[in-house]
């Protein structure tokens, strides 16, 4: 073990080390050497206070302003309010029983002040802070360490503020510095103009400027950057060296008897990556493709025609679907697409076809078995379905490909399952809903290939975006409602969406998120910092209510959401689909592959609760056929807030990719990753994948280098650690599993 693998228990001791392991996660020397400052402030340099969040743990560089001792009315004890500034707002500190630090906490004082943001009486607060003040006695160790450089300011917790775990960070790097190893080679750091591993580390500590702090960023940017583009390097290379069976269509086969009966012509976008998977699908060697693109772009329909090559060619395909609600939807239409060709061996059904087999876990016994049998004996050539497909008893006769929809929602495992049930590797396509900006497909699909769809089929009627703020205008929210009646009085449909189910949850409970199951993955709206002080999110059940006795009393109003009977999802879905339902009030079940083409308005009610993709999902669901689209965002948020220029920037463009960019810029980019990582922690603390471009760009090519030249990297030791340290036990099960 290296000395940058050592617990911390032997640099700071038991109860230090335990402080940082529970509450920040930091458990090695080389944990805390790598755990960079936020930000940094200067002395004098006092910290804005008006930016601060609700909940949010923060280090604040401010002044004191004012020190009042406050006795308690009729009990013993007292509360000592200290205000401090930043020269234009002011933040409250609140102590209570420590009239005692009157004598240290003094008026015209700097000092730094940690402790988690709330709010009372509409006055921000800290309670109890913790705190270093800055203007003491120049023996202090804290002011001389302070003195003349910038401060950092370190991501913390409650039980360990940023100065304290300064202290620590110093510890490390005086005794441990020399121990840094360098995986970046030579050649590279050369002709990039990269400082060494070490001095990188020792500036971004303990920067004396503005220009020390860049120059060690820089170097640590590359870094993350070059080792997981290594790492996906690697991947790619073993994949490649893999054999795959050649699935090819045949001339006059079922994919060409398909084609022939599609009512529409493929768009160019749809021909090109469509080519782009027939030549993956004839290659020697498993395809590894990442298909995404706009919502209504055609995603399904190119899959299909995939599947339908691979059943020409004499194999079987998959289709992996996360919710039962969707791969319902998708076997519905699968079949009505392919009529006939879809009944194969059955009577009625063309020589040409294959059978369609759907799989969920809640399907009865004797469909259940027959599904089983189709698929191991070969007759269904295609099979639908949700985790279901993974389990043991399932077996194929020839599995040819694998189609994963909504990859973020799968684990890892579970699509690894799934591949190996095939003799030899599938071919792999990963369909995502959400479009996804070029440097976030490189950083965290960088193993795949990619293909995007950026063309709307012709016929595809554009969609208008309103939010409608229903406290400040709630005239506005009475006209969205009559909009609907208009839309359904002219013969077209309506989804209603809410965040919350509603027939299950205290309404306390949206104060804190639930881990979602597959059946209520719908319910984890995000309720915003300070959420405590909102209103419960609206659920379905309640609006449903409301709705039948109110303002669209006499039209046909249904439920649809995750925790319904399967047999009853599948039911109203089919009676929407069928136009024998007027307005169906759902969750986020419906957020991909519903296809209703009658359906022309939704209204999303407490539309800041949804993340700005989500809401682009949404929206996706009208206008799908030759009537325009109306999508409005109901919202109580006022008008100059955050939440507010999300939803006006949902309502701005239908660009699919610039909204993704934009959520992004939202959401800490580690939760991306994280999440595209099946949920392992990220390993981006300098690298932004929206701003680095360049050097995602320049890191993936030099790793690509690096790995043809030395695939086992015999050569670079380092490089191998540090691939090590980022590949822990879990990631690197991801990383094999593909």
């Amino acid at each position: 073990m290296g000395a940058l693998d050592e617990p911390l228990t032997k640099l700071v001791g038991d109860r230090t080390a335990k402080v940082l392991a529970d509450s920040l996660k930091l458990r090695t020397v080389g944990d805390l050497l790598h755990h960079y400052p936020r930000r940094y402030v200067e002395r004098g340099q006092l910290t804005s206070l008006d930016e601060l969040e609700i909940d949010e743990h923060v280090t604040v560089l401010a002044r004191i302003e004012k020190v009042t001792l406050i006795p308690f009315r009729g009990r013993k004890g007292d509360r000592l309010e200290v205000v401090v500034t930043d020269g234009r707002s002011r933040l409250s500190l609140v102590f209570f029983n420590q009239g005692w630090r009157q004598k240290e906490l003094k008026a015209g004082a700097q000092g730094l002040f940690a402790g988690k943001v709330g709010v009372f009486n509409r006055t921000r607060q800290l309670v109890s802070p913790d705190y270093q003040l800055l203007d003491e006695d120049a023996g202090s160790d804290a002011a001389q360490q302070f003195a003349g450089r910038l401060i950092p300011v370190y991501g913390a917790s409650a039980q360990m503020p940023s100065w304290k775990l300064s202290i620590c960070i110093e510890t490390a790097l005086t005794k441990h510095l020399g121990d840094v190893g360098e995986p970046l080679p030579a050649e590279l750091r050369e002709r990039h103009d990269l400082i060494p591993l070490p001095e990188a580390l020792e500036l971004i500590h303990r920067p004396r400027s503005h220009a020390d702090r860049e120059r060690a960023q820089s170097r640590l940017r590359w870094d993350e950057a070059f080792v997981l583009q290594v790492a996906l390097a690697q991947r790619r290379a073993a994949e490649s060296a893999l054999p795959a069976v050649p699935r090819k269509a045949r001339a006059g086969g079922l994919l060409d008897a398909f084609d022939a009966r599609l009512p529409f012509t493929l768009t160019e976008g749809q021909q090109k990556v469509s080519a782009e998977i027939a030549a993956d699908l004839a290659s020697e060697h498993p395809m590894h493709r990442l298909l995404q693109g706009e919502v209504g772009s055609g995603k399904t329909l190119v899959a299909l025609r995939a599947m339908l090559a691979v059943v020409d060619a004499g194999g079987q395909a998959v289709l992996l679907a996360p919710t039962e609600v969707l791969a319902q939807q998708h076997h519905r239409s699968i079949v009505e697409m392919m009529g006939d060709l879809a009944e194969g061996g059955m009577l009625g059904g063309s020589d040409l076809g294959t059978r369609v087999v759907l799989l969920t876990g809640s399907m009865g016994v004797p469909a259940r078995r027959q599904a089983l049998l189709d698929m191991a004996c070969g007759d269904a050539g295609i099979a639908i379905g949700t985790h279901a497909l993974i389990e043991d008893r399932v077996q194929f006769q020839d599995l040819g490909l694998v189609v994963v929809d909504e990859q973020h929602r799968f684990g890892v495992e579970q699509r690894d399952a799934l591949r190996a049930k095939g003799e030899q590797p599938p071919h792999l396509l990963v369909m995502t809903a959400t479009p996804i900006p070029r440097t976030v497909a490189m950083t965290v699909f960088g193993d795949l290939e990619t293909s995007v769809l950026d063309q709307l089929p012709a016929g595809r009627s554009p969609i208008s975006t309103h939010v409608v703020p229903a406290v400040e205008k709630p005239n506005f929210l009475t006209r969205a409602w009559e909009r609907v009646r208009e839309e359904v009085g002219k013969g077209h449909q309506a989804y209603v969406v809410c965040p919350r189910i509603g027939d299950e949850e205290p309404a306390a409970e949206p104060k804190k998120k639930r881990r979602a199951s597959e059946e209520d993955l719908e319910d984890v709206a995000d309720l915003g910092a300070g959420s405590d002080e909102r209103r419960p999110p609206l659920s379905v059940v309640e609006t449903t209510e409301m709705l039948v006795k109110g303002p669209l009393s006499g039209l046909r109003v249904e439920i649809l959401h995750g925790r319904l009977a399967p047999e009853a999802k599948d039911e109203v879905m089919r009676r929407f689909a069928a136009g024998e339902v007027d307005v169906l009030v759902a969750t986020t079940v419906i957020e991909v592959g519903v296809n209703v083409p009658n359906s022309t308005a939704m209204v999303i009610m407490d539309a800041d609760r949804f993340g700005v993709s989500q809401l682009h999902q949404l929206r996706g669901r009208v206008g799908r056929g030759s009537a325009a689209g109306l999508c409005l965002l109901v919202t109580d948020m006022p008008a100059a807030s955050a939440a507010r220029a999300r939803l006006d920037a949902v309502a701005g463009t239908l660009d699919g990719f610039e909204l993704s960019r934009i959520d992004l810029e939202q959401r800490r980019e580690g939760d991306v990753l994280g999440q595209a990582q099946s949920g392992v922690k990220s390993s981006l603390k300098v690298l932004s994948v929206l701003e680095d471009e360049e050097v995602i760009v320049t890191a993936r090519a030099e790793a690509t280098r690096l790995v043809a030249e030395d695939p086992e990297l015999a050569a670079h030791p380092d490089l191998r650690t540090a691939l090590e340290s980022l590949l822990d036990e879990d990631r690197a099960a991801y990383m094999e599993k593909g």
